[in-house]
C-alpha cells in the first residue's frame, strides 16, 4: 500500500475534531465599562510560519460604507504561547503584523465604544451592545476557522446573540468568520420572551426601562408580524441553530437603528415600548424580520461573500432594501397594527411623495441609486454634496417600485408581488450551504423570475428597462385608484418657496439650504448658504412669519427677494409655486364613493394572509 493511501485511510479513522482547524478563541471583558472600554483577547493557534496579519474590519454586514473600526483600538499587545512579547508592526491603518511567534499568538487590545446602534459598539456600566466587526479583530488566512467567544460578564448581565451557546465551555460558537461578524451581541440585564413558531424558537431579548406588561404587549404584536411575514413565503426559513433572536436595546442612550443578520436582528432605539414609540419600533421589527428572507438568504451575488476590508457595492439594494421597505409597512397593515388610514399616512404617502417629487428619481435609476450606498449608508464626509438633486434613497425608490409592481401584477397579470417573492425564495433563497445561499441572484435573475411569475416576459423586460435600469416614474394615481386610494396635494392651492431655511434671529434673516432643481429659488439663481434678507418687502423672523407671508399669495405670484450671496447683495424676482407635498388617502377620507370592487381589491391586497 502506498504511503499516500495509508495516510488517507488513517485520516478517515480519526475523529472529526482531530481534523478540524483549531478555533480562534476570543475573550471579551469589561474592567472599565463605565468609561466605555472593553479588553479583548484573541488567541490564534496553529499559526503557519511567518508574520500573522491581524486586522480590524473596515465595513460591516448590512452597511456598505467604510467605518474604519481600527480607530477605536489601542493598548495593543501580542505574546507567544510562553507569554513572551512579540514584534508588532503597522503595515497600514487597519491592522498589525505579528512576527516571531511559535505557532501561537495571543493578541490583546482595548476597545473604546460609545455608540449603541447596528454598526458600532456601545459600552457602559449598564450594558454592552457589540457589533462584531467593530469589536473583534481577525487574521487573514484564518477566515474559515471556527470561533469561540467567551464573555466575562459583570454581575446581572446575560447574553443575547445568534451565536450558538456551549454551556459546558461557557462560550459561544461561530462556524467561520463570516458568521461571527454577522452576529451582533447584547450584554446586560435581559428581559426575554421566547416562543415556538412553526417548529422554530423565536426570542425577544430586550433591554428597556418599561414594564413587563409593555413588553408582553410588544411581544404579542411581534408574533403577528412574524406570522404575516411567514405567510408571504409559505413558512419560516430553517434558522441555522433552530433559533431566531431579536437583539433589542431600547435604553435611552441608544441611537435609532435596525440591522438584519442571518438568524437575528439588531434593534436599537431610545423610544419606549408604548404609544408612538412602540409603533415606530414595531415598524423596525417588521422591516428587519423580512430581511431574514430578503438579503440574508435571497441574496445578491455582488454581496456574497461580504468583504470586511473594503466598501461593498451592490446594484440590487433597490430590491434587497427597497422591497423590504415596502413589505415592512405592508406587513404592519396585514397584521392589523396599522389601519388603512395609518398605512396610507405612514407608508404610501412617503413612498409616493418621495418618488414623484425627488429630482434624483427623475434622473437616475434604482440600480444607480443602489450603487451609491458606499457614499450614503452612514458614510462620513465633511464636504458639501448635491444629493438633494441627484439621489433618492434605494429604500424609497425601491419601495415605490415595489408598490407599483405589486399593483401592476394584481391589475394586469392575475398575480401578486407575494408570488414573485415566493418564486425568488424557491429559486434563490431556500437552498443554503455553509451558512450562505447556494444561488445568489443577479439582476438578470430578478427579471427572469418576474417574467415567469407574470407569464409575460415582455412585461418583465419592459418594467426593468423603464423602471429599474431606467428612471421612468410610475403613474401612482392610476395604479392606486382600483384600491380606492387617492393621490392628492396635501396643501392644495398653497403657495410655496420649496425651500429649507434656517432662521437667524440676530438680524431677522434666513439662510437657505441646498435648493432643489425646479424650485422657485433654484430657478431664480439662489443657492446653498445664500441669506434671505427680505421676501416681498418683509423680514423673515420665524417660520410663522414665512407661513403668513406665503398665505397672502397664491401659486404663480411673483415676489421680490433681496438676498446676500457670495457676490454681494442681490435682488431677484421669484415665482411662487404650489406646495408640492403629496399624500395618499382612502377615498372615504376624501368623501369619494368606494365601490364594492375597490373594497375587494383593497382587502385582497392589504388584508391578513396568516388567517
Amino acid at each position: 500500500m502506498r504511503k499516500s493511501a495509508l495516510t488517507l485511510l488513517l485520516a478517515a479513522c480519526l475523529p472529526l475534531a482531530a481534523l478540524a482547524q483549531a478555533p480562534v478563541r476570543y475573550t471579551v471583558a469589561f474592567p472599565n465599562a463605565v468609561h466605555h472600554e472593553a479588553r479583548v483577547t484573541v488567541v490564534f493557534s496553529e499559526v503557519p510560519a511567518g508574520p500573522l496579519q491581524v486586522r480590524m474590519a473596515r465595513s460591516s454586514p448590512g452597511r456598505y460604507a467604510l467605518h474604519e473600526f481600527a480607530k477605536n483600538v489601542y493598548d495593543v499587545q501580542a505574546t507567544n504561547s510562553q507569554g513572551q512579547p512579540l514584534t508588532l508592526t503597522r503595515p497600514d491603518p487597519y491592522g498589525w503584523d505579528v512576527s516571531g511567534h511559535d505557532g501561537t499568538v495571543r493578541f490583546t487590545y482595548t476597545l473604546f465604544g460609545d455608540r449603541t446602534d447596528g454598526t458600532y459598539a456601545g459600552i457602559d456600566q449598564r450594558h454592552a451592545h457589540l457589533n462584531m466587526p467593530a469589536t473583534l479583530a481577525f487574521a487573514r488566512g484564518q477566515e474559515q476557522r471556527p470561533a469561540e467567544v467567551k464573555f466575562d460578564l459583570p454581575t446581572g448581565w446575560q447574553v443575547a446573540t445568534q451565536l450558538r451557546p456551549d454551556a459546558a465551555k461557557g462560550t459561544y460558537y461561530a462556524p467561520h468568520l463570516q458568521y461571527l461578524m454577522d452576529s451582533p451581541t447584547s450584554l446586560g440585564a435581559q428581559k426575554t420572551r421566547s416562543w415556538q413558531e412553526q417548529g422554530r424558537t423565536i426570542e425577544l431579548s430586550v433591554l428597556h426601562e418599561g414594564t413587563d406588561a409593555e413588553l408582553d404587549d410588544y411581544t404579542a404584536q411581534t408574533k403577528k408580524i412574524i406570522k404575516e411575514a411567514a405567510a408571504i413565503f409559505g413558512g419560516l426559513p430553517q434558522y441555522d441553530f433552530g433559533r431566531y433572536t431579536f437583539v433589542a436595546n431600547y435604553l435611552p442612550q441608544t441611537s435609532s437603528d435596525g440591522m438584519e443578520h442571518r438568524n437575528s436582528t439588531s434593534l436599537t432605539s431610545a423610544r419606549p415600548l408604548r404609544g408612538a414609540g412602540a409603533l415606530d419600533n414595531l415598524g423596525t421589527v417588521s422591516h428587519e424580520f423580512f430581511h431574514s428572507w430578503n438579503v440574508e438568504r435571497i441574496r445578491p451575488r455582488d454581496l456574497e461573500p461580504f468583504d470586511f476590508e473594503r466598501a461593498n457595492m451592490s446594484s440590487s439594494l433597490w430590491f434587497a432594501e427597497g422591497f423590504t421597505q415596502y413589505y415592512g409597512d405592508l406587513i404592519m397593515r396585514r397584521a392589523g397594527i396599522f389601519t388603512d388610514e395609518q398605512y396610507c399616512q405612514e407608508a404610501l404617502s412617503g413612498l409616493v411623495g418621495a418618488m414623484l417629487n425627488s429630482p434624483g428619481a427623475a434622473r437616475y435609476s434604482p440600480v444607480q441609486m443602489s450603487q451609491q450606498a458606499p457614499f450614503v449608508d452612514a458614510a462620513a464626509a465633511i464636504d458639501p454634496n448635491n444629493r438633494g438633486n441627484t439621489y433618492l434613497s434605494y429604500y424609497y425608490i425601491g419601495g415605490a417600485n415595489a408598490l407599483a409592481l405589486d399593483l401592476l401584477l394584481r391589475q394586469n397579470h392575475k398575480t401578486t408581488l407575494d408570488a414573485y417573492m415566493r418564486a425568488m425564495w424557491q429559486q434563490h433563497g431556500k437552498g443554503q450551504a455553509n451558512y450562505a445561499p447556494e444561488k445568489p441572484y443577479t439582476l438578470a435573475d430578478l427579471q427572469r423570475v418576474l417574467g415567469e411569475v407574470s407569464k409575460d416576459t415582455a412585461f418583465a423586460g419592459r418594467f426593468f428597462r423603464q423602471h429599474i435600469m431606467g428612471h421612468e416614474l410610475p403613474r401612482f394615481e392610476e395604479l392606486l385608484a382600483p384600491a380606492g386610494l387617492l393621490v392628492r396635494r396635501t396643501r392644495a392651492g398653497q403657495a410655496s418657496l420649496m425651500a429649507r431655511v434656517a432662521y437667524n434671529p440676530a438680524d431677522s434673516s434666513a439662510t437657505v439650504g441646498s435648493t432643489l432643481i425646479g424650485s422657485p429659488l433654484y430657478q431664480a439663481g439662489l443657492d446653498r448658504d445664500d441669506v434671505l434678507r427680505q421676501v416681498d418687502g418683509k423680514r423673515l423672523t420665524s417660520a410663522k412669519a414665512l407661513t403668513e407671508l406665503l398665505a397672502a399669495h397664491k401659486p404663480g405670484d411673483v415676489v421680490p427677494v433681496e438676498y446676500r450671496t457670495r457676490g454681494g447683495i442681490r435682488t431677484a424676482q421669484v415665482t411662487l409655486t404650489e406646495d408640492p407635498t403629496l399624500e395618499v388617502v382612502p377615498y372615504e377620507t376624501a368623501k369619494r364613493p368606494v365601490t364594492r370592487a375597490m373594497q375587494k381589491f383593497r382587502a385582497e391586497w392589504l388584508g391578513s394572509k396568516a388567517r
